[in-house]
């Protein structure tokens, strides 16, 4: 008779970045025989992935304001204490081996929960400074998973828990590495990508059409342009890249974005830690742009980690003029042995085991409560 294998517990924010690399694990583990459930906040389900787990649960969450409003911070405190009772509520109906956070505060309650249970947890940090609900969860768990070799703000005795796994990319990004980078051929199209993270970016919107009006038009005139904007801007930037003469495909969310990366010669990009793992693992050259303001400048500290390596260009949003950005595409399509390079670059840091690597801690605290 065959040992049946427990479940795991996989609780993450409801963005991309946080649910991209929970979904990547949950397929490895699916693999191996796992049973999988996923918590999630209300914002969860927005991507239609058809995420990978037998099913998904919604708890009360809340992001903490700040710390001058007290009125704000009591009712974030009561709702992640609902999210704790219900959580404590699913866990013994569960009876999960072990669950495993990816961050966010609606990871918050499962993971408190688990510690009030006794069931072992783990928590993923996909940026290159530990997040704030990973470092108030952080003594909890029975091991840190990182991204990143070197990440700020894990120190102390939290650095013994530490465990460099990188950061899980899901199947859909494996096949599409497997497409090589595609050179740009003399007088062919040039593929140009532009994506503002899981949402778009109102940034890009208002910044690459003029900025691609001023590019010559023997250049507008060979972009193949594919850009993510949010439903309100889309008949506004497909307007104006029309009026330029560009071939131009504009929608709210690319289902098959990994596939389109691949076949890009230039991406441009916010700095979110999957895009800047998938980028890496398909190996694509890119412009990236953190997004200004983030907590902890998480967003700063990944894209300057790709640009140091030589797969991208880090170019801050406060120095992106329509000016600057028509200056750096124009040229990059003017180099294409630039481009290429850069793709290997990128490439040479991708960490396509990384969900291996992730799935094998998970297996190894579920066998020993400690990794």
């Amino acid at each position: 008779m065959t040992r049946e294998l427990p479940s795991i517990l996989l609780a993450a924010g409801g963005t991309g970045g946080h649910l991209f690399p929970a979904f990547a694990l949950a397929e490895e583990l699916g693999r191996r025989g796992y049973a999988i459930d996923l918590v999630t906040d209300m914002r969860g389900d927005r991507y239609g992935t058809g995420f990978p787990s037998r099913s998904v649960y919604q708890l009360p969450s809340a992001t903490p304001g700040s710390k001058k409003n007290p009125i704000a911070l009591g009712r974030a405190g009561f709702t992640l204490l609902r999210g704790v009772r219900k959580a404590r509520k699913l866990l013994r109906t569960l009876r999960p081996a072990a669950v495993v956070g990816f961050g966010g505060y609606p990871t918050i309650p499962p993971l408190i929960a688990a510690r009030m249970l006794g069931i072992p947890a783990i928590i993923h940090e996909q940026n290159a400074v530990l997040g704030r609900a990973n470092k108030a969860l952080a003594r909890y768990a029975a091991a840190i998973a990182t991204s990143f070799r070197n990440t700020r703000k894990l120190d102390g005795p939290l650095a013994a828990k530490a465990r460099f796994t990188g950061n899980p990319v899901r199947d859909a990004v494996i096949e599409a590495a497997k497409i090589p980078y595609a050179s740009i051929a003399p007088g062919g199209p040039l593929h140009l990508l532009v994506f503002g993270g899981s949402q778009g970016a109102r940034f890009f919107s208002e910044a690459v059409p003029p900025a691609l009006a001023t590019l010559p038009a023997e250049m507008r005139q060979r972009l193949k342009l594919v850009q993510q904007a949010r439903a309100e801007d889309v008949a506004e930037v497909t307007a104006a890249t029309a009026a330029a003469g560009i071939d131009a495909e504009i929608a709210p969310f690319f289902k098959a974005l990994p596939e389109i990366i691949a076949e890009s010669h230039l991406v441009i990009a916010r700095a979110g830690a999957s895009s800047v793992a998938e980028l890496a693992v398909i190996g694509r050259p890119s412009i990236l742009v953190p997004l200004p303001h983030s907590l902890d400048s998480d967003q700063l500290e990944n894209a300057v980690s790709l640009a140091e390596s030589g797969g991208s260009w880090c170019i801050e949003q406060k120095d992106l003029t329509p000016l600057r950005l028509a200056t750096e595409i124009g040229g990059l399509f003017g180099e294409p042995q630039a481009l290429a390079r850069a793709a290997e670059s990128a490439k040479a840091q991708g960490q396509a085991g990384a969900v291996g690597l992730l799935a094998d801690l998970v297996e190894e605290v579920v066998g020993g409560g400690r990794a």
